[in-house]
C-alpha cells in the first residue's frame, strides 16, 4: 500500500483527469490525500480519497488581478501559484511530517505540489491535463506579440516572487522549470502516443495514458436526426453573443442542438429559442457525446478528448493560445475543421460540412479507438504507484540544445568571418547593410537547421 499525496489548482480541466486516477488508487487500497478546493470537495470524496481544504490559502485578489487571471495571463497565474505555495509552507510542512507520502501525484501548473515535492524529496509524478509541452511541442502554441511582452515585462515581477520561496527552502531553478515538461520528471499525460505532438522528443520518464474518464460508456450515434453539441466550457464560457449566432444558425434546420452555456449567462439575453434547441447551464458531456454528430468546442484538452473518446468530429473555436495548439492538432488528425467564420451562415456552413464529409467521421473514430487501446487509468495507477522512474532512452532535448548551442557558435563565427572577406571588397560604410541581413537571417537560419537536427536526433532514437 501507498501513501499518495494529491495536489491541483481550483480548476475542472485540471482536477477532472486526476479523478479517475485516483478512484483506481484508492480502489487498490493505496491511502490517498487530495488536497483541493471546496468547488470540488463532492467530485473528490466520491474517489474515496480524503479531501484536505485548501480554501483558507487562497489570497484576496484586487480587480486588476482578477481580470488578468480572466485573460489567462502567465504572469499573473504565476505569482497567485506562487503566493499560494508560501501560505501553505507551514500547513505542508506539518501534513509532510505527518502523513510521510511515499509520492506526490500533482497537476503540472500547481506550483505548490511540485515545490514541496522536491522540498521535502519526494518522488513525484506529474499529470498533464494538456499535451505534454517542452521546447519542440511548445511551437504548436503561437504567443501573440503582446502576451509575448506580457511574460517578458512580467518576469522581474516572478522573480521577486520566487527569491522569497528561495528563502523558505524552496528548492527553485526558475520559472521555466515549473511550468515547462522536462525528460526528467515522472509525468502522466492523458492522451495517446499518436494525438501528443512531437512525441518523439519525450524520454521514457512519460507515459500516455489516454484520456482519464470515469465512465465505460461507447459511442451511440444511431438516432433520427443528427444531433449538435455546443460548449465552450467552465472557464471563458460568458458569450451570449456567440450562442445566440448559433442558435439562429440551427434554427429550422434538420437537427437537434444541446446548447451548455453556464451559470454567467443569462438566457433571456439568448432570445426566442426554437423547438430543436435545448438549453442548460451544465450537462452530463460525455452522455450528449456518446450521442453527438458535431461538437462546436472551445478546443479545451478535456473536452477534446472526450468528443474523440466518443468519436465526435468538432468545429473549432479555440480562445487561448493554448486551446489553438490542440484545434491545430485535430485538424492534423482530420477530426474537424476550424470555425474561421464565426458570423450566423458561416457556423451553419461549418456544421453542415462536417455533417456531409464522411472524413470527418470516419477520423474521429481512428481516434477514438486509438484514445481506447490506451494504458489508461490502471496504467496511470501503476506508473504512480512504481515511481521514480529510470529511461534508458536517448534524451532528445539534451542533444538538441547542445546540437542548438554549435549551431549558434557557429553561425556567429562563420558571419563574422564573412564580414572580414566582405571588407576587402566593398566600402566599409556599407558593411551595416550586411550586419542588419545577417541578425535578420539568423533566427530562420537557425530554426531551419535546428528542425533538420532534430529529424536527425529523432532518427537516431527510434534506431
Amino acid at each position: 500500500m501507498k501513501r499518495v499525496a494529491v495536489f491541483c489548482i481550483p480548476a475542472h480541466g485540471h482536477t477532472n483527469p486526476m479523478l479517475a486516477v485516483v478512484r483506481e488508487l484508492v480502489a487498490r487500497g493505496d491511502e490517498v490525500r487530495f488536497y483541493s478546493f471546496g468547488d470540488f470537495r463532492e467530485k473528490i470524496e466520491r474517489t474515496g480519497a480524503a479531501f484536505v481544504s485548501c480554501d483558507g490559502y487562497l489570497p484576496e485578489l484586487s480587480a486588476k488581478e482578477e481580470e488578468n487571471l480572466k485573460k489567462v495571463s502567465t504572469t499573473e497565474m504565476a505569482i497567485q501559484d506562487i503566493r499560494i505555495t508560501a501560505a501553505m509552507d507551514a500547513f505542508l510542512q506539518g501534513e509532510f511530517t505527518a502523513f510521510k507520502p511515499d509520492v506526490v501525484y500533482t497537476d503540472s501548473v500547481c506550483f505548490w505540489g511540485k515545490l514541496n515535492a522536491w522540498k521535502y524529496d519526494v518522488p513525484m509524478v506529474v499529470s498533464t491535463s494538456t499535451f505534454a509541452f517542452n521546447q519542440v511541442s511548445s511551437t504548436y502554441m503561437k504567443n501573440s506579440p503582446a502576451e509575448i511582452a506580457g511574460l517578458i515585462l512580467g518576469l522581474p515581477r516572478v522573480s521577486g516572487e520566487l527569491n522569497k520561496l528561495k528563502a523558505r527552502g524552496y528548492k527553485i531553478k526558475g520559472l521555466f522549470s515549473l511550468i515547462l515538461s522536462d525528460n526528467q520528471t515522472d509525468s502522466i499525460v492523458y492522451t495517446s502516443r499518436r494525438f501528443q505532438p512531437c512525441v518523439e522528443s519525450f524520454s521514457d520518464h512519460y507515459i500516455f495514458v489516454g484520456p482519464s474518464l470515469l465512465t465505460d460508456q461507447k459511442p451511440n450515434k444511431a438516432h433520427e436526426r443528427p444531433l449538435v453539441y455546443i460548449s465552450l466550457g467552465t472557464v471563458i464560457n460568458d458569450r451570449p453573443d456567440f450562442y445566440g449566432k448559433c442558435i439562429e444558425a440551427l434554427r429550422g434546420e434538420n437537427v437537434d442542438v444541446i446548447l451548455s452555456c453556464g451559470k454567467s449567462v443569462d438566457r433571456a439575453s439568448l432570445g426566442e429559442i426554437p423547438e430543436n434547441v435545448r438549453i442548460y447551464e451544465c450537462v452530463d458531456q460525455l452522455d450528449v457525446l456518446s450521442r453527438a454528430n458535431v461538437f462546436i468546442t472551445h478546443c479545451g484538452m478535456n473536452s477534446v478528448s472526450e468528443s474523440l473518446y466518443m468519436a465526435t468530429p468538432m468545429v473549432l473555436f479555440p480562445q487561448t493560445n493554448e486551446q489553438q495548439a490542440v484545434a491545430r492538432r485535430v485538424r492534423e488528425m482530420g477530426a474537424g475543421i476550424d470555425l474561421k467564420d464565426d458570423s450566423v451562415a458561416g457556423i451553419r456552413d461549418a456544421v453542415r460540412k462536417i455533417l456531409d464529409t464522411p472524413s470527418y467521421r470516419n477520423a474521429a473514430r481512428e481516434c477514438c479507438d486509438d484514445f481506447r487501446k490506451c494504458p489508461g487509468v490502471k496504467g496511470a495507477a501503476d506508473f504512480i504507484e512504481s515511481a521514480p522512474h529510470a529511461s534508458d532512452g536517448v534524451d532528445v532535448i539534451r542533444d538538441l540544445n547542445r546540437v542548438n548551442l554549435g549551431l549558434q557558435v557557429g553561425y556567429s563565427l562563420f558571419t563574422i568571418l564573412l564580414a572580414g572577406i566582405l571588407f576587402r571588397f566593398i566600402n566599409a560604410k556599407y558593411l551595416w547593410i550586411y550586419v542588419v541581413l545577417a541578425i535578420v537571417l539568423s533566427t530562420p537560419v537557425n530554426k531551419m537547421l535546428q528542425k533538420a537536427a532534430y529529424k536527425r536526433l529523432v532518427r537516431k532514437k527510434l534506431k
